[in-house]
């Protein structure tokens, strides 16, 4: 089958590999007719994310028909036409038991920091995301291995075209799951720090929750037009405004929004010492799109982090989070939590994830999908891809 294959930073590769073939008895085949490119696919592809391997196949958003299934896949069955979260999960364990998908204690075993010489528990494995994450290939590709394919498929009934519900297996979820980790209720206001696909689709469900002021911030104007356009959110460039913070203090009567979400994660461009320190591994992340959160919530209010962060963050205001009282809510989305209800508002036409698509290309164009995107060329919101 043809792969998009990862071979170093800013190097992918379109490539023949081997078909997947069932290993577990609960494994499925999946053929794959529509993946995208995630802003979380662009770390990788940048060379930030360890663990990642010549050849590894990339890619945790897509979907497509069942191939194959293993001999106790009893929920799906040949012909079935289904999304897949990109979060693997036994369904079983402790966590999973709780609805806490991303926490599964059992797809992931090779994973987790030592702590006081001792092994904490790993997080779920993702699809297509290192070998820090399960090393499980990927959906960027013309056939995927699904494991624990009696949780993860997720079956699309009716006529709802590819593009309308690829999203449910990260985007969507993930807007989703910041926006009620920021408790929005009607009424609320809220400041959104990132304005790709993740931000964009917490404008989106804030909107639907009842959010009445929502602050977009971002330094790409063509996606904050978008926002303004689409969410009616109000924009603020950074790269014109070097405090968004004041900005939204200003609009708030000096008292903040109710809750902010940090949508940008660890590759926020923060000062000179924090560029040096995080090339040095000194520092895993940049920590300024936290201190701006930070700055901009009321007192009592909610920081929810959907962005991706890794290791110690460099001047985090914890003290400031105390005297203010907030309360932190973060972490990877527990996808199958939510996906019957996100369906459902989509087909009853109150979200429609699809209207941030701009590039449509073949799997074959996939790595001129990643530097698009990377470059945020063209006005780039989202890249979907399909096979051949």
């Amino acid at each position: 089958m043809r792969a998009l294959t990862y071979h170093g930073s800013k190097d992918v590769r379109v490539e023949t590999v081997p078909d997947p073939v069932i290993i577990d008895s609960d494994d499925v085949i999946l053929k794959v007719t529509a993946t995208a490119i995630c802003g979380s696919d662009l770390h990788i592809y940048r060379g930030n994310i360890p663990m990642v391997k010549d050849g590894d196949i990339l890619g945790h958003e897509f979907m497509g028909i069942v191939e194959d299934v293993g001999k106790d896949v009893v929920n799906v069955r040949k012909g079935d036409r289904v999304i897949i979260p990109f979060v693997i999960a036994c369904g079983d364990c402790f966590f999973c038991q709780q609805d806490l998908f991303a926490a599964c204690e059992t797809t992931n075993p090779g994973r987790g920091a030592i702590v006081n010489k001792k092994q904490v528990t790993p997080s779920a494995a993702l699809f297509g995301y290192s070998h820090l994450y399960g090393g499980v290939p990927g959906g960027q590709a013309e056939y995927v291995r699904v494991p624990k394919g009696n949780v993860g498929p997720f079956k699309i009934h009716g006529s709802l075209a590819d593009e309308q519900v690829l999203f449910l297996t990260d985007i969507l979820p993930t807007g989703y799951q910041a926006v009620l980790n920021a408790d929005v209720k009607p009424g609320s206001s809220l400041a959104i720090f990132g304005a790709g696909p993740v931000g964009l689709m917490a404008a989106a469900t804030a909107r639907l929750m009842g959010a009445e002021k929502i602050f977009m911030v971002d330094h790409h104007q063509y996606r904050l037009d978008y926002a303004q356009q689409q969410y009616n959110t109000i924009s603020i460039n950074f790269d014109e405004d070097e405090d968004p913070a004041e900005t939204i203090l200003a609009q708030t009567a000096n008292r903040g929004v109710d809750a902010v979400i940090d949508a940008v994660g660890f590759e926020a461009k923060g000062s000179t010492l924090e560029t040096i320190l995080t090339n040095l591994k000194l520092e895993g992340s940049s920590g300024k799109a936290l201190r701006q959160c930070i700055a901009s919530v009321r007192r009592g209010g909610v920081v929810s982090v959907p962005g991706v962060y890794a290791g110690p963050i460099h001047a985090f205001l914890f003290g400031d989070a105390f005297d203010k009282g907030l309360t932190f809510k973060m972490g990877q989305t527990h996808v199958q939590r939510y996906l019957p209800e996100l369906l459902e508002h989509i087909e009853n036409g109150n979200l429609t994830p699809a209207d941030i698509i701009t590039h449509r290309m073949t799997l074959e164009e996939a790595a001129l999908g990643y530097d698009i995107f990377n470059s945020k060329a063209e006005s780039c919101r989202k890249v979907v891809l399909t096979p051949n």
